[in-house]
């Protein structure tokens, strides 16, 4: 099993450790969370990090860590990165809440499953879903249905 840490621009880790208890409430208790604040240095928050990695992998049976952070190259992640050393402590960036749900439900598995499996959550998670457009066709006002039901052909 693996520790999760959410680390994210201030308020957005405080709401995805709500949207975990929603549909995980026994398994978000584990879930650490730091909220990255407007006017802290990026030392403070790698050493907020750090801190939560701690607390993340001490009730964690070999310390592995999986830190979820929400943009690239924003100061959340970059702090992260001097946290995550690439074996037990890992970094994916982009978190959706998709990718959330995917962690918090495989966060038994070793922590190269893990990171796989929040990856496909977080990429499968996004996809169009309005209805297209339709296309703009005039009715054919000399059907060719015998019955006149007016269908497009």
């Amino acid at each position: 099993m693996a520790g999760l840490v959410i680390v994210a621009h201030a308020p957005l880790a405080t709401a995805f450790q709500a949207v975990a208890r929603h549909v995980f409430a026994e398994r978000s208790e584990a879930l650490v969370i730091v909220d990255v604040w407007p006017d802290w240095s990026a030392e403070t928050a790698e050493q907020e990090i750090r801190t939560a990695v701690t607390q993340a992998a001490s009730g964690v049976v070999g310390g592995e860590v999986l830190i979820l952070a929400d943009v690239f190259g924003a100061t959340p992640c970059n702090a992260a990165q001097r946290v995550a050393d690439g074996g037990s402590v890992r970094l994916v960036v982009g978190l959706n809440v998709p990718m959330l749900w995917r962690a918090l439900a495989y966060a038994q598995q070793p922590i190269d499953t893990l990171v796989e499996r929040a990856l496909v959550g977080g990429s499968q998670g996004v996809m169009p879903a309005s209805p297209q457009k339709p296309q703009d066709q005039p009715l054919n006002s000399q059907p060719n249905d015998p019955t006149h039901r007016h269908h497009q052909q």
